[in-house]
């Protein structure tokens, strides 16, 4: 299944444009040579088609929030739950608070819609965005765009989605109480379309992430809160958990996300969604559209949330995942071959990052892609399943097609850092 990201309110979509899937900023170039690079070696057989110290935490912050959680809940009681400790770029330590509220009795308490979000309406803020672009006919010019946040720490680390600000040259931050800031990113990961940002505040509310967003339960309460259509900023709509664990292409990634019934807007992209106690359960980032689709919205499960944000706080990017070391682009139309002057559909090499042993074994940009360890490629999805099988360090077989002549390369896969 496939679904759009609810996107930036402007003429800037968030979406590719016409041009194929995949090409990027990186042009294709038709970098042939008549002989094959050192490295590459025609396939046996002939060509084939185929934590840390956790003493100096900030105190002062964790006394704000439960003094802030007490309030805004009705009296309920904070109850137990964990904490996941990172390190910040200047070397403090915060915490994403995980804490499960409960009443007297000891069970979880429920609240409200109205509830829910009167107590976290103050850790979800409005984001707006600048990009400057150069065509031949306007010049240079700049594009405003619009999205939504969650604040994460008192200190201004606040969540949103990669593609909210994706190729951004500037970034602001609107509080609830009207206050604005000027933003820096972090760290951002397009594969599960999150993004990091920080701003110099002190004193803000952060988001009560839930304890485990594997143990929701579908048909229980969900409440979006954003900024829909980029000028509606503290929207509040909700529904229910619809599904669990759906399998979403967006972006030429697939997806595992939250499904819910809660109305998703342009605008909506890196907003919370909550559970009834208050938790927040997911950042937003599709919905499914089209003329007979209602209903039918996404958000990044609170587990994801917590691995990747820890991740680019800590190192600036996702640790653990494998770099083929190449961008490609997919040739599926006879609209694409012609413009990039191919005569065969498939998936081409549009550059290789120097620095991998793909380049080492004589990759170039141009090569068709034709198999992974005997698997086939006919989409870029095909490359993204054989890559999600791999471990950094593992070697991988590429059969390529140059000069309509496959060879094969072995190549060592390092770890992507952004």
């Amino acid at each position: 299944m496939s679904a759009n990201y609810p996107g930036q309110v402007n003429n800037r979509n968030s979406y590719p444009a016409s041009s194929p899937s995949g090409a990027g900023q990186n042009g294709l170039q038709r970098q042939y040579i008549s002989q094959p690079s050192a490295g590459l070696q025609p396939p046996s057989g002939g060509p084939k088609k185929i934590g840390t110290n956790v003493s100096t935490i900030l105190i002062s912050v964790l006394l704000a929030a439960l003094v802030g959680l007490a309030s805004g809940f009705l009296g309920a009681k904070l109850g137990g739950g964990g904490s996941t400790v990172i390190q910040t770029e200047d070397g403090s330590k915060v915490v994403f608070q995980e804490i499960e509220r409960s009443t007297d009795n000891g069970s979880q308490a429920s609240y409200a819609v109205e509830d829910v979000a009167a107590a976290v309406a103050d850790s979800v803020v409005e984001i707006t965005t600048e990009v400057v672009s150069t065509n031949s006919f306007m010049g240079q010019y700049i594009s405003q765009g619009a999205g939504s946040g969650v604040i994460f720490t008192t200190d201004g680390y606040i969540v949103t989605n990669h593609h909210v600000i994706e190729g951004t040259s500037k970034i602001n931050v609107t509080l609830r109480n009207g206050t604005s800031y000027s933003a820096k990113i972090i760290g951002d990961d397009a594969k599960t379309d999150l993004a990091l940002l920080k701003i110099d505040a002190k004193g803000l509310t952060p988001a009560v992430l839930t304890a485990d967003s594997d143990q929701l339960k579908v048909g229980q309460t969900a409440i979006a809160i954003g900024n829909p259509l980029g000028q509606l900023g503290g929207t509040v709509t909700s529904g229910i958990v619809s599904a669990l664990g759906r399998e979403i292409e967006i972006g030429g990634e697939t997806m595992t996300l939250l499904q819910t019934s809660a109305a998703i807007n342009p605008g909506n992209s890196g907003g919370g969604l909550f559970d009834d106690k208050g938790n927040l359960i997911g950042i937003v980032n599709a919905k499914s559209s089209g003329s007979d689709i209602e209903g039918l919205g996404f958000a990044i499960p609170a587990n994801t949330v917590k691995k990747v944000i820890g991740d680019l706080m800590e190192y600036g990017y996702v640790k653990g995942r494998v770099n083929l070391g190449l961008s490609y682009v997919a040739i599926n139309s006879y609209a694409a071959a012609w413009l990039y002057g191919y005569d065969e559909f498939g998936i081409y090499v549009s550059s290789v990052d120097m620095r991998s042993d793909a380049y080492a074994a004589g990759i170039q940009a141009g090569d068709m892609i034709i198999s992974i360890n005997g698997t086939e490629v006919q989409s870029e999805n095909d490359i993204q399943a054989e890559m999600n099988k791999c471990s950094v360090g593992d070697t991988i077989t590429l059969v390529i097609r140059r000069r309509h002549q496959d060879y094969k390369a072995e190549i060592t896969l390092s770890e992507y850092k952004g």
